[in-house]
């Protein structure tokens, strides 16, 4: 048995903490049952964004006339567009590999592992002893006990990747962040999308107003169906049938498409590890409990990213890795604080939000209210951006910042400056008095900070 200082669970964002072992000198072991580079690179940020940025400049074309630009989209080479995602990952992905293969006292077993001990872990026909063991086992698409689904070569977030030719129609099942991201994307190549929500709202953990403003953009390329469940699917000579029934009005009807995906969310690998072997804790739902430090109830083993299950964001998985490594080998320690954790859609039009909900804040804090809309502000104006908004929840007492949510163009960058003041535990004032070029998108913050109530 061949024992390790270091065993990393995860050639995604575990790769962090297998080269910050190594430039300490220390005996690293990188375990991987799938393609190096994680979710992130291989089926998740990396080729999804390069896939949709082609959809936003389609959709920018069409609404170019507002401005007086007539202009038409003459052709989209689908094929082209995949196989410049394709090329993009697999980059991506040698450049991992090359880093793995030189480095020394590095050992990658590439299988599937799962723990004989606290301490120990199989991969395949080896046996090996971990120092310490930092897990980041990420996670797989959930897919729904739906009767016949299993019998139709439906899509997955994963799958998908692997079209080489566009479907005349899809139908999605799911209203998160994936189902309305690759809804925008198949809508901008010219598919027929259909997408089903079982819940009342499409991305149901933004604000109710986000919601239903995403939902009034996205059904003018569409059909959206909320309220409405999946209760049997079908493989038929010409395509997908599936049976949908409204949950409030219980009326049933048929849908018919060329392809369906799956997008109703994520599950834990921790199953796959057979984590209950080093006796580590999980969740109801099967992901590994971490205590604030990143910690397992294990002395020696920590967990992050997607196998935590707590803010499955890339950025959120890279700070956890950090302090994961820093609290593994260092004496004082450093809470992950999961409330200064942003996230974006990159649907048309964007959305991006930081810390609470108005409706999570009031439970615990007496609250300002700020918003403003794209079009008070002079770059706005002239954009003829007429809906996007953005919502700031202040605590009243101390002008912090608690939560800030906007939809509309450029949503995921505009929100950085909202997280620093967050994280730095700052008023308001501290972008209030702060100068912003002029006219630029970025003064939407102040605006908004500047009509609290």
């Amino acid at each position: 048995m061949k024992a390790y200082d270091i065993i990393v669970i995860g050639a995604g964002l575990g790769t962090s903490i297998v080269f910050k072992a190594l430039s300490e000198g220390l005996k690293v072991a990188l375990v991987d049952k799938a393609k190096v580079g994680g979710t992130c690179l291989n089926v998740g940020c990396v080729p999804s964004k390069t896939l949709l940025v082609p959809a936003d400049r389609i959709r920018e074309i069409q609404e170019a006339k507002k401005l007086g630009i007539q202009a038409n989209v003459a052709r989209i080479d689908f094929a082209s567009i995949m196989e410049r995602m394709r090329s993009v990952v697999k980059n991506g992905r040698k450049h991992m590999i090359n880093e793995i293969r030189n480095s020394k006292h590095l050992d990658f077993y590439n299988g599937q592992g799962h723990f004989v001990d606290e301490s120990v872990l199989k991969v395949k026909n080896d046996e090996i002893r971990g120092g310490k063991i930092f897990v980041a086992s990420g996670a797989r698409p959930s897919i729904p006990s739906v009767k016949g689904l299993e019998d139709t070569e439906y899509l997955t977030n994963e799958t998908v990747l692997d079209l080489g030719r566009r479907p005349k129609s899809l139908i999605l099942v799911g209203g998160g962040y994936i189902a309305v991201e690759y809804g925008h994307f198949f809508a901008g190549m010219g598919t027929k999308v259909i997408i089903l929500q079982r819940n009342r709202r499409l991305v149901p953990n933004e604000e109710p107003e986000i919601s239903d403003l995403l939902k009034k953009k996205l059904e003018k390329h569409m059909e959206i169906y909320l309220n409405t469940g999946t209760s049997e699917v079908q493989q038929s000579r010409s395509g997908i049938i599936v049976h949908v029934k409204n949950e409030e009005t219980g009326r049933e009807t048929k849908l018919m498409a060329e392809k369906i995906m799956v997008a109703t969310g994520r599950k834990s690998n921790a199953d796959l590890l057979e984590a209950k072997n080093a006796g580590i804790e999980t969740d109801e739902t099967n992901y590994i409990k971490v205590d604030d430090y990143l910690q397992t109830n294990k002395k020696n083993i920590w967990a992050f990213g997607d196998a935590i299950g707590k803010q499955m964001f890339t950025h959120a998985g890279d700070k956890e890795a950090e302090l994961a490594w820093h609290n593994a080998t260092q004496e004082k320690k450093m809470k992950m604080d999961f409330h200064v954790v942003p996230h974006a859609i990159f649907t048309y039009p964007q959305i991006a939000s930081v810390g609470l909900t108005e409706e999570q804040a009031r439970k615990n804090y007496k609250i300002l209210i700020g918003r403003a809309k794209y079009s008070d502000i002079v770059k706005g104006e002239a954009m003829m951006e007429e809906e996007g908004f953005a919502k700031a929840i202040v605590e009243k007492e101390t002008e912090r910042i608690l939560g800030f949510h906007i939809i509309g163009p450029e949503a995921s960058t505009l929100i950085q400056e909202v997280v620093n003041a967050m994280v730095n535990k700052v008023s308001i004032k501290s972008i209030t008095n702060s100068m912003h070029v002029f006219p630029a998108l970025s003064e939407l913050i102040p605006e908004t900070l500047n009509h609290l109530e």
